[in-house]
Order: structure tokens, then C-alpha cells, then sequence
């Protein structure tokens, strides 16, 4: 026997796909049932056969995002020096969150900012995603001291947390309609400061 409210020829990764950018548009909370079984295609019964409640469905569709929306990790893991992998990781996720064919911004970032209280364990799994690119460009900046590319004395700590606000900042930008002109133009100004911090003798010249 069938599972009751599944709908003949129901697509599971089709609709996880619909879930996820409606989550990326709205947020968790702005994300109500009604508007996610429409994007989906199926009904409520449906929703909860295959998913569990709300809650369940957002932790698979943020699974999908990380796994799918990786420009961070990429930039990271590939470019061959840290100020390279820091521009690539700004310019990247920048153009993604500009991408018209996908809803502006940063899906974690967009549910972190409306996400209510009393969703303790969505607000964890958010802080999560968060911390995870935070340690992963810590880890970056500090390699890059081992390896020269920054001085001894450079503050990794306070270089990763401006470029990791910086990252949060470009998807608020994107969600209030900034352009990606106007990102790529705010990124090259970013550069600068990295410029700054590995220049060994920042004092001006006498």
C-alpha cells in the first residue's frame, strides 16, 4: 500500500529543490506550509510523509544548499594563495547572489536574520553554517602566516572576521537589489585592506 497524500509520480528531489528556494527567498520563518506545498507540488500529508514537519524539511533543504552553493569552500580549497582564495570566495558568492535565476542573497544568511527565537534547534543548525565558514578562512588566514603570504604579527583573527562579515554584508546588499556592478565595485575596495595587512612595513615612507 502506498504512502497516503503521496501523489502519483511525486518527484522527492524535485520538490526538496522547490523547498529549498522558497526557504532561500522567504527565510524559515517567512516561509509558510501553505506556500512550500505549492512550490512543491504535492499537499501537507504529502510534506510530512516524506519529510517530517517544516522544521526537518528546511535542516535537508539546508543540506542541499551547503552541498550545491559551495563557492566558499571551493575558494578556499583551490586557489593557490590565501588573497587568492579570499577574492575568489567574495567574487563567487557575489555573482551567485545576483544570480537571476536563483532568489538573491545567501540562503543562511536570509534565514539567520528573521529567525525567531523560539526555533532553538533551526537557529542552531543556522550558527552552525555560519561558524563553519568562519573557522574554515581562520584556518586559511592562518596557513597563510606559515606559509609568508601574511606578516607574523598580522591579526588573523580580526582579517577573517572582516571578510566573513563582509561575505554577510554582500547578501544583504544582493537582497536589497544591489547590483553586481556594485558588489564587484565593494569587493575591490575590500582587497585593499588584505593589500594593507600583508604589507610587512605599513609606515609611510620618509
Amino acid at each position: 500500500m502506498g504512502a497516503r497524500g503521496r501523489p502519483r509520480g511525486f518527484d522527492r528531489d524535485a520538490a526538496l529543490r522547490a523547498a529549498m528556494h522558497v526557504f532561500w527567498e522567504r527565510g524559515y520563518d517567512g516561509a509558510s506550509i501553505g506556500e512550500l506545498t505549492a512550490a512543491m507540488g504535492i499537499n501537507r500529508p504529502s510534506l510530512y510523509a516524506a519529510f517530517g514537519d517544516k522544521e526537518a524539511l528546511f535542516a535537508e533543504a539546508m543540506t542541499r544548499y551547503e552541498q550545491e552553493e559551495n563557492a566558499t569552500a571551493r575558494a578556499l580549497r583551490e586557489q593557490p594563495t590565501a588573497r587568492a582564495a579570499v577574492e575568489a570566495m567574495l567574487r563567487d558568492n557575489a555573482d551567485a547572489y545576483c544570480n537571476p535565476a536563483t532568489p538573491p542573497g545567501c540562503l543562511v544568511v536570509t534565514a539567520a536574520v528573521g529567525c525567531a527565537p523560539e526555533h532553538a534547534a533551526v537557529r542552531a543548525r543556522l550558527a552552525a553554517s555560519q561558524r563553519a565558514v568562519s573557522e574554515a578562512l581562520l584556518r586559511r588566514l592562518r596557513r597563510a602566516v606559515g606559509a609568508g603570504e601574511l606578516p607574523r604579527n598580522a591579526d588573523v583573527g580580526a582579517l577573517a572576521g572582516y571578510y566573513d562579515a563582509l561575505l554577510q554584508g554582500l547578501s544583504l546588499q544582493a537582497r536589497a537589489g544591489a547590483s553586481r556592478r556594485r558588489l564587484q565595485r565593494i569587493i575591490d575596495h575590500a582587497m585593499h585592506a588584505w593589500d594593507a595587512a600583508a604589507d610587512p612595513c605599513p609606515c609611510p615612507e620618509r
